[in-house]
């Protein structure tokens, strides 16, 4: 590499830095989660409107994915869709879950509980796929995000989603191509996406525990 490609991955480096990009937003969001989760006094629940906000952010890492991950792109923008109407109405997690334990329709299609777990899902999807993207950098994009997909949703997916999906890898843009979308670079990429994994842990064992709380199993 010579001293111009030098200079434009320093400049560019400044830029993701100093920029608001979009993994900054979402990073931001959920450790402001992690953080009142931390500190939260014994009866202070997670509030519903603050939780969809975070989440509604992590939409165009999906985007940026493209065609393979199209169906959880889809399936993840309804269901924070309509977690947000629903935080019209419940002010936190718990009432949603709570009413749905009530009427027996925790796990009924369309529930909102149903959608909660979906959006759970699509999060933790996100943090396995940070995490197999920094654990080599001679991991391509589509072996990272296979073996995300393999962890995460897969056990949870019809053959034909799964099928779609499969095919759909060979499509995934390049590392290098992702980090453009996300006007990041190799150093500051790695920085936001380990702060995403550690914070969006702490909300995902927290919603986890939401269910298992409840006698709620979590094998759906």
């Amino acid at each position: 590499m010579d001293e111009a490609d030098n200079d434009f991955d320093d400049s560019r480096t400044k830029m993701a830095m100093t920029t608001k990009t979009p993994l900054s937003a979402i990073v931001e969001a959920f450790e402001e989660l992690s953080e009142f989760l931390e500190c939260q006094m014994k009866d202070e629940e997670l509030r519903l409107d603050k939780f969809c906000d975070a989440c509604s952010l992590v939409s165009v890492l999906f985007s940026c994915l493209g065609l393979a991950f199209k169906f959880a792109e889809m399936e993840y923008v309804a269901k924070v869709h309509d977690l947000v109407e629903a935080s019209k109405r419940f002010a936190t997690l718990e009432n949603v879950l709570d009413l749905d334990v009530a009427h027996d329709t925790v796990k009924k299609p369309g529930s909102h509980s149903r959608n909660l777990r979906r959006v759970r899902q699509g999060l933790d999807l996100i943090r396995a796929l940070f995490e197999e993207f920094l654990s080599s950098e001679d991991y391509s994009l589509r072996e990272a995000a296979s073996t995300a997909y393999a962890q995460v949703c897969a056990p949870y997916h019809t053959w034909a989603i799964r099928t779609a999906v499969s095919a759909g890898m060979y499509t995934l843009p390049t590392r290098e191509q992702l980090l453009l979308k996300l006007n990041e670079t190799d150093h500051t990429a790695e920085k936001k996406m380990r702060r995403y994994i550690k914070a969006s842990r702490a909300v995902i064992e927290y919603i986890d525990k939401l269910y298992i709380s409840r006698n709620i199993t979590l094998d759906w």
